[in-house]
C-alpha cells in the first residue's frame, strides 16, 4: 500500500519527536511519503494531489481537526468517489480531536496509531457521510466556494466563539479548554442580537423557523469535547445519516444557563431542549439566512461573515479507515 502521511508541525500535542516515531510506526506497515505542511491551505492542496494521483491508497492526517478538515477538501475537491478516491486515516494530534473520537479511535496519537495499523492488517474501513456548506444561490454569497465538513458547523454564536479563539491563538495564546470557556464569556457578554436572532431555517415542504441567534450543525454526535467530556447538541446525528441542526431563539442570561447546563449533561439520549430550542434530525438540505452577517464556522475553523449559507448532507462521502 502507498500512503502519504500530511503532518502537521503545529499539532498541539505533539512534539516533533513523536512525530518521528509515529512516521516510523506507519513507514513499517506501508509505502509511506511524509509530508509536513508549511502554510495555511497546504493539507489541502497535499490532498488534491493525492487525489489526482493514480498511486496513492491512502492519506494519512497527522494533526488536529483543522488539517483533517483540510485533507478532506482537498479528497473531494471534484465529488466523492468511493471507487476512485483514495480512504483517510487519522492520527489525532490536536486539542479536541473530534471526528477522530466520533470514528472511535484513541485520543493519544500512538494508541491510535496502533489501533490504525490494527485496522489496515484486519482490512476495517468505514464509509461515512458529510456536511457540504455552500453559498445560496440568488444571494450575495452565491460565489463563496461550497466546503465539506466532517462533524459540525455553525452560524451566530458559536462561530463568534471559534473566532475569538483564534484572534487568542494569533497572540500567542495556547488551545485550551479553560480559553474556550474564557471567549464563550465574553462572546455572551458582547452579543447584541441574543435576544432577538437574525437567522432564518428555510428547508423544502416546510414553515420557516425564524429569529434564530445561533444555529448548530451537526453531521455526527457528540459536538465537540471539554476535556474528556462529550457534549452533544443533536444526539442522533450520525455519519450514517443526514445532517442535524439545533438552533436557539433565545441566549438570555437564564436561557444561556439553562443550555449550559445541559450541554454539560447531555448525553446520546438527551440534548438541549426547551421553548426556545429548535432540534431537527437527518435533513438532506437546508438554508440559513441572516438579516446581518454573521460569523460562520467549520470544523472549528472560523470562515469569516456570511448571510446566507445553504447546508446538504452527502451520505456515504469518504472512505475512512478505522
Amino acid at each position: 500500500m502507498r500512503a502519504l502521511l500530511v503532518v502537521n508541525p503545529a499539532a498541539t500535542t505533539t512534539s516533533a519527536r513523536r512525530r518521528d516515531v509515529l512516521t516510523h510506526a506507519l513507514a513499517s506497515e506501508m509505502k509511506l511519503e511524509a509530508v509536513t505542511t508549511e502554510y495555511r491551505g497546504h493539507a489541502r492542496d497535499l490532498g488534491r494531489q493525492a487525489a489526482e494521483s493514480d498511486d496513492i491508497d491512502m492519506v494519512v492526517a497527522l494533526g488536529g481537526d483543522g488539517t483533517v478538515n483540510e485533507v478532506v477538501n482537498g479528497l473531494l475537491h471534484a465529488g466523492p468517489d468511493l471507487d476512485r478516491l483514495p480512504g483517510l486515516a487519522v492520527v489525532p494530534g490536536g486539542s479536541t480531536n473530534v471526528f477522530a473520537r466520533a470514528l472511535g479511535l484513541p485520543n493519544d496519537p500512538v494508541e491510535a496509531t496502533g489501533a490504525l495499523l490494527d485496522a489496515l492488517r484486519e482490512k476495517r474501513e468505514r464509509v461515512v457521510g458529510l456536511g457540504l456548506a455552500s453559498g445560496t444561490p440568488g444571494t450575495e454569497d452565491e460565489g463563496v466556494p461550497a466546503r465539506w465538513f466532517t462533524f459540525n458547523a455553525g452560524l451566530g454564536f458559536d462561530a463568534g466563539v471559534v473566532g475569538r479563539v483564534e484572534q487568542q491563538r494569533e497572540m500567542g495564546k495556547k488551545s485550551t479548554h479553560a480559553l474556550y470557556v474564557r471567549q464563550v464569556i465574553r462572546q455572551f457578554l458582547g452579543e447584541a442580537n441574543r435576544r432577538h436572532g437574525l437567522i432564518t431555517l428555510e428547508r423544502p415542504g416546510e414553515d420557516p423557523i425564524e429569529d434564530l441567534v445561533v444555529a448548530i450543525v451537526s453531521n455526527t454526535s457528540p459536538w465537540t469535547y471539554l476535556g474528556n467530556r462529550p457534549m452533544y447538541t443533536s444526539p442522533k446525528a450520525s455519519f450514517d445519516t443526514g445532517i442535524d441542526v439545533l438552533g436557539l431563539s433565545r441566549l438570555s442570561t437564564a436561557a444561556v444557563a439553562r443550555y449550559g447546563t445541559q450541554l454539560l449533561t447531555s448525553s446520546p439520549e438527551s440534548g438541549p431542549h426547551g421553548r426556545h430550542a429548535f432540534p431537527l434530525h437527518d435533513l438532506d438540505r437546508f438554508t440559513l439566512h441572516s438579516k446581518a452577517p454573521l460569523p460562520l464556522q467549520m470544523d472549528g475553523d472560523h470562515l469569516g461573515l456570511r448571510r446566507s449559507v445553504t447546508f446538504t448532507g452527502v451520505r456515504r462521502a469518504l472512505r475512512v479507515i478505522v
